[in-house]
């Protein structure tokens, strides 16, 4: 009998681990399937209840780590991540996952639904935040990504930024997976959780629903170019390369502003600049502003010896050249380069515009210092890898409504991306959909201040607490 007893336990662990490693395999990642987030963590959480302790938490570590396997191509194979790298991120995943598991666990079984039920969230977000302050990679990674398509529960970012989105997502499989354990026993207190975490999603759908109706204002027209033909694709070389590249594509630039285009945004790093020649470059893009009164953001290599920094030039008409070196390096691509530390704003005469760089708008501190400087359009030069097109691509959607403005972003190998400041794909193209792919989009250009850009990562610091509360509340029902 305790045999059977056994491998039934045995039985129940590997489905439910199964069940978990499936939705999130699907719901997270690359390409998600939104609405299997939502449910992803339930099936571990369940069987957490009824399990033996030591049996909790392998179930819960296998099933985020084994997860974890649909991004290792991406990381090791395209990002060039060593595997030992990979190994600690995911192990670290796992780790925090069962140990939040753990204090769900033990504080539901002690009698504490409502401190267990919140449990589990916090120590998510906990290691979220910590990852995001200490990895290279800043907020990529987090489960809120997950939910760009969701448009109203989007909008929850521009209160918390991603940290609020990702507490939600796991409690309400918390909540999921309490009710299913109680539904039989004590349907009373079931209904009550499930419903508490239910209003709480239809209050942040129903605010969600309100920002999206709201009017954006004032609009701009904005072209965007990219090339990934041969020759075109990667880093053009100094001197007469970089020249011949920079005229094709003002020749594009002519044509976007013939068509009404107020700023043309051109990828990152198309050619090699080296001081004190950098004047030829500047006398090809900035007689196209002067000539057409377009704004030209391009990216580039700027060597400035002894440094050299990922840059976008800005060329804006009658004005002298500014420029913006990107803040956050890509290990190990870009590690040989110097960050910036500046912002570059643009005023105009009734708004204002930002230029930031590809992985920059991965890190949720700098995007907030344009919103805090008013900007209602942030340009982006960017270059992705293609397997991450949607995925990476998509990010600086977040940055946007986070902070209340629009984005509009040019990447090699990626997306032609036009978005608005409540996460709206405006207009999109691939850009190897032609030799010089183009994409034209009038952008919402005003400001709209929202409760992040004032308060920052407040969420993430009440979740931090959350941790606190429910380790004491622990020592208290123990």
């Amino acid at each position: 009998m305790e045999y059977a007893n056994k491998y039934r336990l045995a039985g129940i662990e590997t489905l439910a681990v199964a069940c978990t490693v499936v939705l999130l395999w699907f719901g997270n990642g690359l390409n998600p399937v939104w609405p299997l987030m939502w449910f992803a963590m339930a099936p571990v959480l369940w069987f957490a209840l009824r399990a033996p302790w030591w049996s909790a938490a392998l179930g819960a570590a296998l099933s985020m780590m084994v997860a974890g396997l649909n991004m290792f191509h991406y990381f090791h194979g395209v990002l060039r991540a060593p595997i030992s790298v990979w190994v600690a991120v995911y192990l670290m995943a796992g780790a925090f996952f069962a140990l939040g598991v753990l204090l769900f666990r033990a504080l539901f079984l002690r009698g504490a639904v409502w401190s267990g039920l919140l449990a589990l969230p916090a120590v998510w977000v906990s290691f979220e935040y910590i990852r995001n302050l200490t990895t290279p990679h800043g907020t990529a990674g987090s489960l809120a990504y997950s939910q760009l398509g969701f448009l109203p529960f989007l909008q929850v970012a521009s209160i918390t930024g991603p940290w609020g989105m990702s507490f939600l997502l796991v409690l309400f499989s918390s909540a999921f997976a309490i009710g299913i354990h109680l539904w039989k026993k004590q349907r009373s207190l079931a209904l009550r959780v499930m419903g508490a975490t239910a209003g709480v999603i239809v209050a942040v759908l129903l605010f969600g629903a309100i920002r999206l109706a709201q009017p954006l204002g004032k609009t701009v027209r904005v072209g965007l170019i990219a090339s990934d033909a041969p020759g075109y694709l990667g880093v053009s070389d100094e001197g007469a390369p970089t020249e011949r590249l920079f005229r094709d594509y003002s020749i594009e630039v002519e044509k976007l502003a013939g068509q009404g285009a107020q700023a043309v945004v051109l990828p990152e790093k198309l050619g090699v600049i080296i001081d004190p020649s950098t004047k030829k470059s500047d006398e090809i893009f900035q007689p196209v502003a002067n000539k057409t009164g377009a704004t030209v953001v391009v990216g580039a290599v700027h060597v400035a010896a002894p440094f050299t920094y990922n840059e976008a030039r800005v060329y804006a008409p009658q004005t002298e050249v500014a420029s913006y070196d990107k803040h956050h390096m890509l290990p190990p691509f870009e590690s040989n380069l110097k960050p910036g530390t500046t912002l570059t704003v643009l005023p105009r005469s009734k708004e204002i515009w930002g230029v930031t760089i590809c992985k920059d708008m991965d890190f949720t501190r700098l995007s907030r210092r344009y919103g805090l400087a008013g900007v209602g359009m942030l340009l982006v030069p960017a270059w992705d890898f293609r397997i991450d097109r949607s995925w990476h691509g998509h990010i600086a959607v977040m940055r946007g409504v986070e902070d209340g403005f629009s984005v509009a972003r040019s990447a090699k190998t990626g997306y032609l991306t036009v978005s608005d400041s409540r996460g709206r794909i405006i207009a999109e193209a691939r850009s190897d959909s032609a030799r010089f792919a183009t994409l034209l989009a009038d952008v919402p250009v005003e400001h709209h201040s929202t409760l992040y850009q004032l308060l920052g990562d407040w969420f993430a610091w009440l979740s931090l607490a959350l941790v606190g509360f429910a380790l004491v509340r622990l020592v208290q029902v123990s």
